[in-house]
């Protein structure tokens, strides 16, 4: 175990390891660090209980993990997993505690941001670690807090970012194994060829390139990494005690929903069957839409841990050398995503809920009308369907951003997620990504640098606190539609478009109207016969309400277009 080094220079930025390391250095540490000798004291009063709670909780878990799994065949492995899980939950939450109890103290304010950094980067180190070395759904839960940097401090979601490319990969001989085990045949019997090294991993599953047996059509084939049929169980029950213990010592960062939606999403991501269905799903509903872009890959057949399908290769959203080179145009993918996400957001087809940059891929297609692209959509295990009430309030909820109409956004947020006029600031900024100021005025415009300051300062001003609260409330639903939000905001500035976001707001003006004018359309057939003079004039007077809406997009988007073409200056806002 390396020695704690804390000298002035560093300034408290390096590991604390353990409390045995601790005390080893403990008289260097008084000497140079930050804090006083009150800490000192302060500290020495209560490790003693410390260490005997702690030991009293450490051997409980212990026993508890192996007294509950035991039909997990390696125990010392059960023990040396839970080990880690443990050792760093122990020794994250003394950290924190210790460091917090000098907030307020006049005598370390200069120092106060410094210091609480230091803290938060010890503790996403030591937690990256446990990660790392456990793997299996553990890597999957830090690539999606690498993502929460609108939650967690930046030291935690950059310190995970490697995660992200960092998958582990399954032997070929255990995959033998596997699909031995579910399909009773080894590898060789469904597949002219296998390539033994995977062309893609990720936290849950890899990707094999294969040839089908007797048609001989190359397929990808995606395979579930077979420890995670014994590591589940166990790794989720250590999620949620972790994301409780955190709650029982800091109420006010309630994180619990995490593991909760993990609990619940996981389940559907493990089912390559029912993965290969929701892909289906989508094709066929994406085909009967003209002129989409959007591909699906065939689904040939499929189990519980196997999924053959059609292979299709392309190049990430972000490659921007290889759109560029292949003639694609950046503000045209944009739009692309923009209306393949709001058709799964206000359509009537379920959401896809799981879609970051590596789930998603363009390749030339100069044969498609209207575009020279295809975008391609992988990973079809989460989805989620909307409900109708919900579509509808919350296409009313952006109609009213939209407008900058305050007193409709404040009703509608209410109907879509429960939230209070205290609340509705925060969750108006959430959704849009912008400061309340410009929501209130022209949220279609592009945010410049300086409200981006703005919105991350306030977030250090003591919004996170409040913003976690919110989060925890909402419907899951509602995180999930935020999410798909947050992936269409974050494409325009790393496609560099020219426009900017006013044509994906345009692009969701029209989803959004097409659903109100459909609700009132049910609601005068719900009047009796669409033939009775009332409801004829109700009808003509809706559409002629709907048809004044589109008129005016359509304009304002051949004119967008017409500025892009003269190689005009974008349009700053709507």
């Amino acid at each position: 175990m390396r020695s704690l080094r804390i000298t002035a220079a560093q300034n408290f930025r390096s590991q604390w390891i353990c409390l045995g390391c601790l005390r080893q250095k403990e008289q260097s540490i008084w000497a140079t660090a930050p804090f006083s000798t009150a800490y000192q004291k302060s500290f020495n009063q209560h490790r003693t209980r410390q260490r005997i709670i702690w030991a009293i909780v450490g051997g409980a878990l212990g026993a508890w993990a192996i007294a509950s799994f035991q039909d997990v065949k390696h125990g010392a492995a059960v023990v040396q997993r839970s080990a880690r899980v443990f050792g760093a939950l122990i020794l994250n939450v003394n950290d924190y505690r210790t460091v917090l109890k000098f907030k307020d103290e006049d005598k370390y304010e200069a120092r106060w941001q410094s210091i609480l950094k230091a803290c938060h980067q010890r503790c996403a180190d030591r937690t990256f670690r446990v990660l790392e070395q456990n793997g299996s759904i553990f890597i999957k839960l830090g690539q999606h807090l690498s993502s929460m940097n609108y939650l967690l401090p930046l030291e935690w979601t950059r310190s995970f970012i490697p995660l992200q490319d960092h998958c582990p990969e399954s032997s070929y001989e255990a995959i033998e194994n596997m699909f031995i085990e579910d399909t009773g045949q080894p590898i060789a019997a469904h597949f002219d060829t296998f390539d033994r090294k995977p062309i893609g991993a990720a936290s849950l599953a890899q990707v094999h390139l294969a040839t089908m047996k007797d048609t001989g059509t190359k397929v990808a084939v995606k395979v579930q990494h077979p420890a995670l049929k014994e590591w589940v169980p166990l790794d989720l029950a250590l999620t949620r005690l972790t994301f409780s213990t955190l709650k029982y010592f800091f109420p006010e960062y309630d994180l619990e929903w995490l593991s909760n939606e993990m609990e619940s999403s996981l389940p559907q991501e493990l089912d390559f069957a029912l993965e290969g269905q929701n892909a289906l799903v989508t094709r066929n509903y994406f085909k009967m839409i003209k002129d989409s872009p959007l591909v699906v890959p065939d689904v040939y057949w499929a189990r519980k841990r196997i999924l053959v399908m059609e292979y299709i290769a392309g190049h990430r959203t972000d490659d921007l050398e290889y759109l560029d080179s292949n003639g694609i145009d950046r503000d045209e993918v944009s739009a692309a995503l923009a209306r393949i996400f709001n058709e799964m957001i206000f359509g009537d087809t379920p959401l896809h809920c799981d879609p970051h940059g590596g789930n998603i891929a363009i390749r030339p297609n100069d044969k498609r009308t209207g575009h020279n692209f295809d975008v391609i959509l992988y990973d079809h295990g989460l989805y989620r369907d909307i409900p109708l009430r919900m579509r509808r309030n919350y296409a009313k909820l952006w109609l009213a951003v939209m407008e900058a109409d305050e007193k409709g956004m404040r009703r509608y947020a209410r109907e879509v997620a429960g939230i209070t006029d205290n609340q509705f600031p925060l969750f108006a900024s959430a959704i849009t990504g912008r400061d309340y100021q410009a929501v209130t005025t022209s949220v279609v415009s592009t945010r410049s640098e300086q409200e981006k300051e703005v919105v991350s300062g306030a977030m250090g001003d003591g919004m996170l606190q409040e913003l976690v609260q919110l989060l925890g409330q909402v419907p899951r639903i509602v995180l999930l539609i935020l999410k798909t939000n947050d992936l269409t905001r974050n494409l325009d500035e790393r496609l560099q478009t020219r426009e900017g976001p006013v044509r994906n707001f345009l692009i969701l003006a029209r989803y959004c109207s097409r659903v109100v004018f459909r609700e009132q359309m049910d609601i005068i057939r719900s009047h009796g016969s669409m033939l009775w003079p009332s409801n004829v004039l109700q009808r003509l007077g809706a559409w002629s309400s709907y048809l004044r809406v589109e008129a005016k997009l359509s304009l304002y988007e051949w004119y967008v277009f017409f500025r892009r073409v003269a190689r005009l200056s974008p349009v700053a806002s709507i």
